[in-house]
Formats: C-alpha cells, structure tokens, sequence
C-alpha cells in the first residue's frame, strides 16, 4: 500500500498515533491491567483504516484472547486531535435468515 496522506498526516502516523492512544489507554486502567496485564504497541493491530475529507478513522483491537475491547480512533484534521473510542463486546446473537 502506498504511504499516503490522512488528515494531513501519513498513513503510517496516524497509524501509530492510533496504536499509542489505544496503549496509553489500556494501561492507564487498573482494572484491564490487573485482568490481562499491560500491552505495548507490537499487540495492538488495525482492522480497517480510512481517509474521509480532512479526517482518518481506524478500528483496532488487542491480541488477547478474552478481553472483547474495541476501539476507534478518528484524527480531525482541521483541529489535529486525536479522539479514541472505546468500547466492550457485550453479547454475540445469531440471526438465522
């Protein structure tokens, strides 16, 4: 994949940011550190990322089995922050069609 622009940043930046915010957040609380331990960047992968007008969006997860976190990080180009989504798998329902 080439290395383009997302919100002015380079894809592989704002990948980073994103892996570092999910960091920074995991092991900023007692309660997933106590339960799974802490994570560096090397076990957090993105699961889909893209560029839309000035801002980019990823969705990542953690390499740990059990912990059911999901997290989505949009970058707002115009005011360059960073905002990190965070949410807990709470049930799986099938649907038979």
């Amino acid at each position: 994949m080439p290395n383009q622009l997302y919100g002015g940043l380079h894809e592989t930046k704002f990948r980073s940011m994103a892996k570092k915010a999910v960091v920074e957040y995991w092991n900023g609380n007692k309660n997933l550190t106590k339960k799974f331990g802490e994570i560096d960047a090397k076990m957090v992968y993105v699961v889909w990322q893209v560029k839309a007008i000035q801002n980019s969006k990823a969705l990542l997860g953690v390499s740990l089995d059990g912990d059911g976190m999901y997290f989505e990080a949009t970058y707002n180009g115009d005011a360059k922050e960073l905002y990190l989504d965070v949410y807990k798998k709470q049930t799986k329902k099938v649907l038979k069609f």
